[in-house]
């Protein structure tokens, strides 16, 4: 089965002015598991534990059978 994998490419938070800060969770660089995907944006688990949608323009896809295809693909 292959699942959906995505690349967070944004910044940090505390790297982005306060006038742009929408609260996102999510590493740079880090790939995350997409569990569905709604209205277009991507629903994952990010490093709250919780899962919430995330815009995709942030993230490129990865698509992947498992694991270890990913850190090879990244």
């Amino acid at each position: 089965m292959i699942k959906l994998k995505v690349k967070y490419i944004g910044k940090r938070e505390k790297d982005v002015p306060n006038s742009y800060k929408i609260f996102m969770d999510v590493l740079p660089g880090k790939v995350y598991d997409v569990l569905s995907i709604e209205d277009g944006w991507y629903r994952l688990i990010d490093e709250s534990g919780e899962d919430y949608l995330y815009p995709p323009e942030k993230f490129v896809e990865v698509v992947a059978e498992d694991a270890q295809d990913v850190r090879r693909a990244v």
